[in-house]
């Protein structure tokens, strides 16, 4: 499953559990590239990921959880 990460309207957005949410629910990416896509986020730009579709449900709780708002694509 797509995912369109829309934005995180959180008051005071964790950093480093956006980007460990985002490593463990996507499909290929790693801790780096999480980082990058979290900053990108919070700057208020949508980001892409692919979620493993076992995990989906979890995966838009943790999200939720998090405060993100997000489409899903596919």
């Amino acid at each position: 499953m797509k995912l369109n990460l829309l934005s995180c309207d959180a008051q005071r957005p964790d950093k480093r559990a956006i980007a460990k949410c985002i490593e463990e629910i996507s499909l290929s990416i790693g801790a780096s590239l999480s980082h990058e896509l979290t900053d990108i986020l919070l700057e208020g730009d949508a980001v892409d990921i692919e979620v493993k579709d076992k995990n989906s449900g979890s995966a838009l709780r943790a999200l939720r959880k998090l405060d993100i708002d997000y489409e899903i694509l596919e």
